[in-house]
């Protein structure tokens, strides 16, 4: 089979994970670009791998397959539009783009061009998680009532200069850095809200953009839940996110580590739940991958992106550009609430309630 040709564009913190991924792949053939003059000259002095400074030129230059986007957010609506026009795969890293138009737009080129298109929500890769989306979807714990999204991590610990991360106009601040990780399991889950209500974005540290995330959102077919995200806490070692369930039967708890599972009755067909609690770790949950790097959810996903192009799929296997759109769109439901005060969507109205009628004194 003929090697793939891949580029990894942005050799940062994350660039440089994928680029060990896809340089590690035995089916691909790797190119690098970054735009830092210092990694160039770094990188190109201990590795034979091509590395260019100019994304245009390399698009231009290169016979390449597909590109793997790593830049600073502000940079990937304009990457992957250049990278589907030249015919080419596209695996984006998140958030997708920091303006939902860009996405829907990016997502209906794909289509129309037959390209495998995948956006690095990574924590779909998680047993744990995945484990929760199969228990919601079995009705393991009957009619949800309540669900509580969460993530924490020591990213901004004081004030300090400012980072393309923490440059709203570029990074789109602790909204699109940490909270869209939940929001993409909320969406994964439940799809996209009808209301978004009680929004607040606030600042711990920085001055220019959000360090805290707080909101509701309600589903007219589905559960409420409310958002809870910091990226000031200093409790955390590294980003902690997890996902607690209410319903009707019992709660679900998820996080990177663990699946708990707490039925009042067992559920017909649900092997291996009894009433009472169930405990289920990533490690007996998740599906063993042929290769490991920094991580095997990171490993599968790009993985999987390599595998669809192989076998000639023409979308994503998982996290294609249509579920981060609808991430990103979610994130500026938030967005237009925290700024107006005011409902974002429309949430249908509960069937009225008959009321027994009380005396003065309750009788």
């Amino acid at each position: 089979m003929k090697k793939l040709k891949v580029a990894v564009v942005g050799l940062g913190k994350m660039g440089l994970s994928h680029f060990s991924m896809v340089n590690a792949h035995p089916d691909v053939e790797s190119v690098a670009c970054d735009g830092a003059g210092f990694m160039v000259d770094v990188l190109g002095k201990n590795i034979e791998t091509p590395i260019y400074k100019d994304f245009d030129a390399m698009l231009a230059q290169e016979p390449l397959d597909a590109v793997v986007i790593a830049t600073p957010s502000r940079l990937h609506a304009p990457m992957a539009k250049a990278a589907l026009d030249k015919g080419l795969h596209v695996f984006c890293e998140k958030p997708f783009c920091l303006d939902w138009a860009d996405s829907q737009r990016l997502t209906d080129l794909a289509r129309d061009k037959g390209r495998v298109a995948q956006v690095g929500y990574h924590y779909r890769y998680v047993g744990a998680f995945g484990e929760i989306k199969r228990l919601i979807e079995a009705g393991a714990i009957g009619r949800i009532t309540h669900v509580l999204a969460e993530a924490y991590g020591p990213v901004v610990l004081r004030s300090k200069k400012t980072t393309w991360r923490t440059d709203k106009s570029e990074g789109g601040g602790c909204l699109y850095d940490y909270a869209a990780h939940p929001l993409n399991l909320l969406n994964w889950f439940f799809g996209a809200p009808d209301q978004v209500i009680g929004s607040h974005l606030g600042q711990v540290f920085s001055e220019g953009t959000d360090d805290e995330v707080f909101s509701t959102l309600r589903w007219n077919d589905g559960p409420t839940a409310q958002l809870s995200v910091n990226w000031s806490d200093e409790s955390h070692r590294k980003m902690s996110t997890k996902i607690s369930l209410i319903g009707t039967n019992g709660r679900l708890y998820a996080d990177r580590q663990e699946c708990q599972a707490y039925l009042r009755k067992p559920v017909d067909g649900l092997d291996g739940y009894g009433a009472g609690w169930t405990v289920k770790y990533t490690t007996e949950l998740t599906e063993d991958r042929w290769f490991y790097l920094r991580g095997e959810e990171y490993s599968a996903q790009i993985d999987e992106f390599v595998g669809a192009i192989q076998a000639g799929e023409t979308v994503a296997r998982e996290n294609d550009f249509a579920s981060a759109t609808q991430t990103d769109k979610t994130m500026a439901m938030i967005i237009e609430n925290s700024e107006t005060g005011m409902p974002v969507g429309e949430a249908r109205a509960a069937a009225p309630q008959a009321v027994k009628k009380r005396s003065w004194f309750g009788r």
